[in-house]
């Protein structure tokens, strides 16, 4: 997934994306063998776990979607003509969502940080209205959670290692901010860690109000 240029690609890479999915499918399967029945000797209790299943990725989808959406609102609000581009990395291809090059660095970084910023907002919504999410039975709301905190990280870790396609989102804050892709990189990283840290500590208020802290630098690096 990815907000790159239309001619000269700069946004997010769709490999990180890739990441997510396949961890979300990880941690998602039954943990013992014995979880694992054939169709002939379904029972109630299997039933709910492949319900419990198909909403919890249905929620990591869902918050893909958010994410895209924060990008093509801004793409829209800027005129900034999206669409759709092919990419690739070493090889593998790729699409992104594209727009206009040669926009001017805030209205780029804001169309780039846009999919983190619904990402944070969606978190915040689901951590302040269920604190103890936890030990809740929310598969929808933990699927959109473990999206937005596993795509942070994977996306942290191509910024770090300044790796993958230029259509990637960490390098187009970096080059609209002017500020090196490793910060952009801890500064994704940051909320994500600590959001983590509230999902198993909810009496952790200092997680939640650093975490906050760090949203909310995010968004004023628009006015850098």
């Amino acid at each position: 997934m990815s907000n790159a240029y239309a001619t000269c690609g700069r946004g997010a890479s769709r490999r990180p994306f890739a990441v997510v999915l396949v961890l979300l499918a990880a941690i998602s399967v039954p943990a013992s063998p014995a979880d694992a029945q054939p169709a002939a000797h379904e029972n109630p209790a299997s039933e709910h776990r492949a319900s419990t299943l198909g909403r919890f990725l249905f929620g990591g989808a869902a918050a893909l979607g958010a994410h895209e959406s924060g990008h093509l609102l801004f793409d829209g609000i800027f005129n900034a003509h999206p669409g759709i581009s092919r990419v690739s990395f070493h090889g593998v291809p790729f699409f992104a969502i594209t727009h206009d090059s040669g926009l001017p660095n805030r209205k780029e970084f804001v169309i780039d940080s846009a999919g983190f910023w619904v990402q944070h907002a969606t978190n915040e919504l689901i951590l302040h209205s269920h604190p103890r999410l936890r030990d809740e039975r929310q598969p929808f709301l933990k699927g959109m959670y473990a999206f937005n905190v596993l795509a942070s990280v994977a996306y942290a870790g191509a910024g770090f290692a300044r790796t993958g396609p230029v259509e990637r989102d960490t390098r187009g804050m970096a080059d609209a901010s002017r500020i090196k892709e490793p910060w952009i990189a801890a500064l994704i990283l940051a909320p994500a860690v600590l959001d983590s840290v509230r999902y198993f500590h909810p009496q952790a208020k200092w997680a939640a109000w650093s975490s906050r802290g760090f949203k909310a630098g995010m968004v004023l690096l628009v006015l850098r």
